[in-house]
C-alpha cells in the first residue's frame, strides 16, 4: 500500500441518530397530511369496514356454531 492513507473518521453514536433523525424529518416533509375533511372520510369508511366484517364473522361464526351443535 503505497502513498497516503486519508484516515476517515467514522461518526459515533450521536453523529448516528442525527443522521437518521434528520433523513426522518425530511421524510416526514413529504407526507401529504389529510385536511380535517379527509381525516374524517378516512375514518368513517375504516369504521363502516370494520362493523361490515366483523358482523359478517360473526353469522358465519353462528352458523359454524350451529352446524356443530347439531353434529354434536
Amino acid at each position: 500500500m503505497s502513498g497516503k492513507q486519508v484516515a476517515t473518521k467514522s461518526p459515533g453514536f450521536l453523529g448516528k441518530v442525527r443522521r437518521y433523525l434528520r433523513s426522518a424529518w425530511n421524510e416526514l416533509k413529504k407526507v401529504h397530511w389529510p385536511n380535517k375533511s379527509e381525516l374524517v372520510t378516512y375514518t368513517s369508511v375504516v369504521l363502516v369496514a370494520v362493523v361490515i366484517v366483523s358482523a359478517m364473522i360473526f353469522i358465519v361464526d353462528s352458523i359454524l356454531s350451529t352446524i356443530m351443535e347439531l353434529l354434536v
